[in-house]
């Protein structure tokens, strides 16, 4: 079976779905916070100010709701930091590393003691 070749229309597609996954936007939790906030102020619906940041409302929407919960968090005393999972995974084989460190200088810590008792039973 012969591949069927790629149409100008699917190349063209094809480019500009890069392009579109290469200039999205990030934005920092500063320029997040500043979004949340301008639409809690309600100088301007939600919708002129998505408008204005270039942002879906369900985006803006689902950056409120986290803001809100954080807050909520915080003031209700629930300072405990949550760890990542990149950070849960480093802890753990550091952890994991110095337990096999502590193992090693036990072994020879015994073996150092046997070789020393040892050596005081055979000489005379």
């Amino acid at each position: 079976m012969t591949k069927k070749p790629q149409t100008s229309k699917d190349a063209a597609d094809k480019v500009v779905k890069t392009i579109r996954r290469k200039t999205r936007q990030t934005y920092s939790a500063e320029e997040k916070i500043r979004i949340v906030l301008a639409g809690l102020r309600g100088e301007e619906s939600i919708s002129v100010l998505c408008r204005r940041e270039g942002i879906a409302e369900s985006l803006y929407y689902s950056w409120s709701k986290e803001f809100l919960e954080a807050g909520k968090r915080r003031l209700s005393g629930d300072t405990a930091r949550q760890a990542t999972s990149p950070e849960v995974k480093d802890l753990r084989s550091e952890a994991l590393a110095l337990k096999e460190c502590v193992a090693d200088l036990t072994l020879e810590n015994r073996l150092l003691k046997k070789s020393m008792t040892g050596a005081g039973e055979f000489e005379e």
